[in-house]
């Protein structure tokens, strides 16, 4: 029912990218603004296949992404030995989220994806939607989309007075290193498989991804591993410091960690791993770290801006479902603005999207509380 809008997408990680593509296939005017100077590229690590992954590429037009998977033959888990003490002969496709990355931004002009492009803030009244950026320029839009992520500076406006994340209590340490810098034994073990180690204070999997370009060959894929660590608020600050980082960071991209800080995340995994595990993280020379949190807002839209994405609904990693959850996200709002005007469509998006947001951040709590750390 509407015609041609003028869509501002904030954020332009993966789901921003979702929500662009879609829009801008059904002839809305859409710019991305990302706030990094350099673009997004070579920064994700694996993605668990999910059914809307599947939908969302065969809706923009690139169902040959989805054929660029890695699929693991069984899930396993490792006792503290390296014993394999648990088999499930269920498979699983695992995607490359650089991949996934890479084939929605090829899909928009490249005048549509602006870098450097911070904003500020957003207001909107009930025909227009406003965005103010930090080197103090505004624009109007028609439609506002926030998909700006954990720290989100759209959810001050659509969700005013409870826009803040609530620390869950531990983080990620991530990795993703050639499959070739495996140890030859430990490669036996963990190449093909998805594999687990549940200790007192850690919770580790792993899993092979394509390669950089999307390759799926034998001895050309990546191998993904994730480390799930207990750290206090003041120990999450600490770190932060101590890696150069302002005290309120949440995360550290590759090559963030000082190398005496990764020394000491090595002897860590030496101490408390698989020996198997343990090899992956001393092959990773730039192990990555990502702070879980919570976050479940009261509403997704408000006036002509909506949520999308991890700026609406946080869930814990161990879902599997972040990026399936975008892009159910996006392909809602696609449909939604296709059949409604805008006001009827956000509302529409509002009641839907939220509850599937709040189901999935019960059922990520309900896993993690089975982690001895977890709370």
């Amino acid at each position: 029912m509407n015609g041609k809008l003028r869509i501002a997408v904030v954020g332009g990680s993966i789901g921003g990218l979702f929500a662009a593509v879609l829009l801008s296939q059904a002839g809305h005017h859409v710019t991305v603004h990302e706030r990094s100077a350099h673009g997004l590229a070579k920064r994700g690590a694996g993605l668990v296949a999910q059914q809307e992954l599947f939908d969302i590429l065969r809706i923009a037009g690139r169902r040959d992404a989805a054929d660029v998977g890695v699929v693991a033959r069984e899930r396993i888990t490792l006792d503290r030995s390296g014993r394999v003490v648990y088999r499930d002969p269920s498979p699983q496709t695992q995607l490359s989220w650089d991949y996934i990355y890479e084939a929605f931004r090829g899909l928009l002009p490249s005048d549509s994806y602006l870098l450097s492009s911070a904003v500020h803030s957003v207001s909107s009244s009930d025909e227009q939607a406003s965005v103010r950026f930090e080197d103090g320029r505004e624009e109007t839009f028609d439609l506002v989309i926030g998909a700006d992520g954990l720290n989100s500076v759209t959810r001050g406006f659509v969700d005013p007075g409870h826009s803040e994340n609530s620390y869950a209590g531990y983080v990620t340490w991530r990795g993703l290193i050639p499959e070739s810098s495996l140890p030859a034994s430990s490669a036996e073990t963990l190449l093909d498989r998805f594999a687990f180690f549940n200790g007192p204070e850690a919770h580790m999997l792993g899993y092979l991804v394509p390669g950089p370009s999307g390759e799926t060959a034998a001895g050309e894929r990546r191998y993904n591993w994730v480390w799930y660590r207990a750290l206090t608020s003041a120990q999450l600050r600490t770190l932060m410091v101590d890696s150069a980082r302002p005290s309120s960071s949440t995360s550290l991209a590759p090559g963030q960690l000082p190398e005496r800080l990764r020394d000491e995340l090595v002897r860590s995994a030496l101490d408390e791993l698989p020996h198997q595990f343990a090899d992956a993280v001393v092959a990773e020379p730039r192990p990555f770290l990502q702070a879980i949190y919570d976050y479940v807002p009261l509403r997704m839209a408000r006036g002509r801006v909506l949520l999308l994405g991890d700026a609406a609904v946080m869930v814990r990693p161990h879902t599997a479902m972040g990026a399936a959850k975008a892009a159910g996200d996006a392909m809602t709002i696609a449909a939604l603005l296709a059949e409604l005007d805008v006001s009827d469509a956000l509302d529409r998006y509002n009641d839907e999207r939220l509850a599937v947001g709040r189901a999935v951040s019960d059922y990520g709590r309900r896993l993690a509380a089975s982690l001895p750390f977890a709370r």
